[in-house]
């Protein structure tokens, strides 16, 4: 896999379970902040999943499309688009009513400096969203950083570990989940929160930056020694199939691969493909910021990407001169600073 065309469409294949749900869903789908990094290629996943299934649904991706030609490529794709500032009430009110809602949008990086509008993209916009769709099913986007750091031989934080959020970033995103939550109570609204830590894809993700300072000569820091890693692909399917699992008061699913995954460990086997000396500083800690997303396996099944695929996908990409994006995972950082 050596081209972004070959990348994107193994990201949009659709399994035959999310076909089937798919079609047993009734109503028309919204993306709103469809724009970011998963969004795109979630949209063509729905898009495609809805075809093959011989149904004739919409799927609709809201944005601000500072990008026209990531606007023009969605439409290509058969996806529907509107350009909107969400925080513009009145450009949020004339969105169409759609039976359900994918909640993808939000901010992180840049929030050291601008923490207002961090608390109002991931928090007053979530109310606004939540009146606006309150007869619709809507998935809702979180990240498990609102989960406190636990020891690597836990296993991971699972559904029923409280929240200890880390930083404005991670307090943010728990602001987000509970006024969603208080709106699913409040007008019976069913809802699923979505935690997800981290996505893979060839051109960002924590196997990028590491295959990157492997090739590059750069040494890797070990404090935060482990995390959960999952292929972009498998992490958009789980969400479109969240869709089917949306209750009041909210469900809450983890999305993340099976393994605790040892940086130490990846960054070696990224090496060896490489043909390159891989290089530490630090100490790997005795605790990282873990995710246990046994439920969302249980549900669904296991991602369909083998970790040691993304190892070799991630190689062959670096190697190649693939196309990268400029979006740290800021996976290290371990006093919460976005």
């Amino acid at each position: 896999m050596n081209t972004i065309e070959q990348l994107e469409e193994q990201l949009a294949k659709p399994s035959a379970e999310l076909i089937a749900d798919l079609s047993k869903m009734d109503g028309d789908i919204i993306i709103l902040g469809v724009g970011g990094k998963m969004g795109p290629s979630l949209a063509r996943l729905a898009v495609n999943a809805i075809r093959e299934g011989g149904a004739s649904k919409r799927v609709i991706g809201v944005s601000r499309f500072s990008n026209e030609e990531a606007r023009r490529e969605l439409e290509e794709a058969g996806v529907e688009t509107i350009s909107c500032d969400l925080l513009n009430d009145e450009e949020l009110k004339s969105l169409p009513r759609v039976q359900n809602v994918i909640y993808m949008a939000g901010n992180k990086f840049g929030t050291t400096g601008r923490e207002y509008f961090t608390w109002a993209m991931n928090a007053y916009l979530p109310g606004r969203v939540a009146e606006k769709y309150k007869d619709s099913r809507i998935v809702v986007f979180s990240s498990g950083n609102v989960y406190p750091f636990l020891p690597v031989g836990s296993g991971g934080a699972n559904e029923s570990i409280v929240p200890e959020p880390l930083g404005e970033y991670a307090q943010s995103c728990l602001g987000r989940e509970r006024v969603f939550e208080y709106f699913a109570h409040q007008n019976g609204t069913p809802m699923t929160i979505y935690r997800l830590n981290y996505a893979i894809d060839m051109r960002y993700g924590v196997l990028l930056e590491l295959a990157r300072s492997v090739n590059e000569g750069r040494a890797i820091n070990l404090s935060m020694g482990h995390a959960n890693i999952i292929w972009q692909g498998d992490a958009n399917e789980m969400a479109l199939r969240c869709l089917t699992q949306c209750s009041s008061p909210p469900s809450i699913v983890n999305v993340t691969g099976p393994e605790t995954m040892s940086i130490r460990w990846a960054a070696k086997e990224l090496a060896s493909r490489l043909g390159k000396e891989v290089l530490f500083e630090g100490q790997e800690s005795d605790t990282a910021l873990l995710n246990n997303a046994s439920k969302s396996h249980q549900l669904f099944g296991y991602p369909r990407v083998s970790m040691l695929q993304m190892i070799d996908w991630t190689a062959e990409w670096v190697k190649a001169g693939g196309h990268t994006w400029n979006k740290p995972t800021h996976f290290q950082e371990r006093k919460g600073k976005f």
